[in-house]
């Protein structure tokens, strides 16, 4: 399963104007984006100190002093540009709703419980083959009032820095087999059928771990080595 932000043809993207996504009528640019050439200044920096990295930080249920209630998985792959060469040393960022399908944010007000041992955010560095691996809770689906009964699919935010801070990606992972993707209106602002089964994880027996935690493989793919312009995607 891989995702692919081409510069050139946009079959990948949504529309930065999706009426069914009703908050996009608002955030949407009126007039065409500028693409600025980037110099080697903005191509290779700013960094981060690796060493703020620890090995605890991909393991979100290791964060508190108990464990978090729900279903335990482990969300693993490979980040590669497309040519199939390994992305190593990249900082990948996760942050996610707990298995009620509750963040934790002032503005997450609607009644499911929150649990005080799952915060919901995690990071890791992809290592030479451009691997990672992330221990969490499998997240709950949630109201978000786009629309009457709205709610969105399990998802996990993905957010990669690629080679610099200019070439940040940022993306949603779900499920296979979700009944709500043909309802949730983020999901199918992607047109392309093909291109939205690329934002779905697989099941992998291979790294399922017995009587202990189920594994999911998304890899992803980065357009080259230059920065790629990308919004994130907000619910609230």
């Amino acid at each position: 399963m891989s995702l692919i932000f081409p510069r050139n043809g946009l079959k990948a993207h949504p529309p930065n104007n999706s009426p069914e996504y009703k908050s996009t009528l608002k955030r949407a640019p009126s007039q065409p984006l500028i693409l600025l050439p980037h110099t080697l200044s903005e191509t290779s920096g700013p960094v981060f100190g690796h060493a703020a990295v620890s090995e605890t930080d991909s393991d979100l249920t290791l964060q508190h002093e108990g464990e978090p209630l729900g279903e335990r998985i482990i969300v693993s792959g490979r980040v590669l540009d497309e040519d199939g060469r390994p992305v190593p040393h990249t900082l990948i960022e996760i942050w996610q709703a707990n298995a009620g399908g509750r963040y934790v944010h002032v503005k997450d007000q609607h009644p499911a419980p929150l649990d005080p041992n799952f915060t919901g955010a995690g990071r890791a560095l992809t290592d030479a083959q451009g691997r990672y691996r992330f221990v969490t809770i499998k997240p709950g689906a949630y109201p978000w009032r786009n629309h009457h009964n709205a709610w969105r699919p399990a998802h996990i935010h993905f957010s990669l820095f690629g080679p610099s801070f200019l070439s940040r990606v940022i993306t949603q992972m779900y499920f296979p087999g979700d009944p709500l993707f043909k309802y949730d209106p983020i999901f199918q602002s992607i047109t392309d059928a093909s291109v939205r089964e690329r934002l779905i994880s697989r099941f992998d027996l291979d790294t399922t771990e017995p009587e202990w935690a189920l594994g999911y493989q998304f890899d992803i793919v980065l357009r080259g080595r230059e920065a790629t312009p990308t919004e994130e995607p907000h619910e609230h």
